[in-house]
């Protein structure tokens, strides 16, 4: 890949994350990088493991994993803020974070999870120990506070849910089609129904693949399972 930067020109998260508490699942997620700098530099924020800290210094505390699904588009300079920093107590007189207390004022926030097909806009923020569901949409300087259901549209500070991209009842067929648990095979060989909106031409589409061939040949390991 060229070092030159364009918006045209994304970073595949698999080629470039080093950092041992981020698990990205496939090879087709990608951040746009061209107005910042890369994803772990970037996007990634207090988060052990990055190449300055892990030779630096041992943690005091259990560490939140993040966890990336397939297909997720993450857009130029968004954030995912991570638990690392968490010691600041709004439960005490103080919230400054002494020396002496910091590891008796650390509080987890649980892993951060963005499932298969996410699309998180521009400058976004999401916020720790939260769950992105599979499709979902994270408008453009949206903060997200509270997990965010699959193929729900959400915006604004702190972001509230504007729409579905489907029905209820389309939601749950599709979820229930788990589209990116396909092998790539399948996947690219019925790209043209996936990039359509018939939920039943995309059953139907399925349910013929399979008829056509094993069925030890039908799905790709590796299933994102957190959250």
């Amino acid at each position: 890949m060229s070092n030159e930067r364009h918006w045209s020109r994304p970073q595949y998260l698999h080629e470039a994350v080093t950092n041992p508490n981020i698990h990205v699942r496939g090879t087709h997620s990608y951040y746009s990088h061209a107005w910042s700098g890369d994803f772990e530099q970037s996007v990634v924020r207090y988060l052990y493991g990055d190449e300055y800290s892990r030779t630096g210094w041992e943690p005091a505390w259990p560490i939140d994993q993040l966890h990336i699904g397939d297909y997720v588009c993450i857009g130029g300079e968004a954030v995912l803020l991570m638990g690392g920093n968490h010691i600041h107590r709004t439960d005490w007189f103080s919230l400054y974070p002494f020396r002496d207390v910091r590891v008796r004022a650390y509080l987890g926030k649980g892993d951060t999870v963005v499932k298969d097909g996410v699309w998180i806009g521009m400058r976004a923020m999401i916020m720790p120990g939260v769950t992105l569901g599979e499709g979902a949409v994270i408008a453009a300087q949206s903060v997200v506070t509270r997990d965010v259901p699959p193929y729900t549209v959400v915006a604004g500070a702190p972001a509230r849910e504007v729409r579905k991209r489907f029905t209820p009842e389309a939601i749950d067929r599709l979820l229930a089609l788990e589209i990116y648990q396909w092998s790539d095979e399948k996947f690219n060989a019925l790209r043209s129904v996936i990039c359509g909106s018939s939920i039943d031409a995309l059953e139907e589409a399925s349910q013929a693949w399979d008829a056509s061939i094993p069925t030890t040949g039908r799905h790709a390991t590796g299933v994102l399972t957190q959250g």
